[in-house]
C-alpha cells in the first residue's frame, strides 16, 4: 500500500472517530431536532404570555419536578420577571445529544434563544429531553433559564453548569 493511501485511511478514521464518542453510546445528531426545540420554545412563550402555571408545569419532566427547588416559586418569578409582548425571537445556539442503550434512546436538546418584547430583551436557555425511553421520567423540560440580555455575561456560563432542574431564579443580592 502506498503512503498516501494509508494517510488517507488514517485521516478518515480520525474524522469518523472524532465525530461521535462510540465508547459511551453518545453521539451528536443531525435531524430536525432544532425545529423541535423551536416548537418547545413557542410553547414556553405561550405559557408565559398566558401565565398558565398548569401548562408550564406539565412541560417539565417528572425527574426535573422531583429535583427542582421551589418549582412553584420559580414559576411565579418567571411570570413576574418576563415583561411585554413578544415582538421577535430567534435561536442563537443549539446542540443535541442522543444516548442509546440496548435499543432504548434518550435525546437531549440544548438551546439558547434571544427574545425581544415591546418592553425588554431577554435570553433563554432550555434543556429539553425530547425523547427518553432509557428513563421515561426524564422526558420533558429539565432546565428553563430566562435572563435579561444585558446580564448574559454574569448569568450565563457553560451549558453543563446551567443544567439545573426547574426554573432559574437568581439568588437575592
Amino acid at each position: 500500500m502506498s503512503k498516501k493511501f494509508i494517510m488517507f485511511l488514517l485521516l478518515i478514521s480520525i474524522l469518523l472517530l472524532s465525530s461521535c464518542s462510540l465508547g459511551d453510546g453518545r453521539m451528536m445528531i443531525t435531524d430536525d431536532s432544532d425545529k423541535r426545540a423551536d416548537a418547545r420554545m413557542e410553547q414556553i412563550l405561550k405559557t408565559i404570555k398566558n401565565k398558565d402555571k398548569d401548562a408550564l408545569k406539565a412541560m417539565f419532566s417528572k425527574q426535573a419536578l422531583k429535583e427542582a427547588n421551589e418549582f412553584d416559586g420559580g414559576m411565579e418569578y418567571l411570570f413576574g420577571f418576563f415583561q411585554g409582548n413578544v415582538v421577535s425571537w430567534k435561536q442563537d445556539r443549539f446542540t443535541a445529544e442522543t444516548t442509546s442503550d440496548y435499543g432504548k434512546k434518550s435525546v437531549m436538546l440544548v438551546s439558547w434563544y434571544t427574545v425581544t418584547t415591546d418592553k425588554d430583551k431577554y435570553m433563554f436557555f432550555v434543556i429539553d429531553y425530547d425523547k427518553d425511553t432509557i428513563n421515561p421520567d426524564n422526558a420533558g423540560l429539565y432546565t428553563l433559564r430566562a435572563i435579561k440580555a444585558e446580564d448574559e455575561k454574569t448569568q450565563f456560563t457553560y451549558w453543563q453548569a446551567m443544567k439545573i432542574a426547574g426554573i432559574y431564579r437568581p439568588t437575592a443580592k
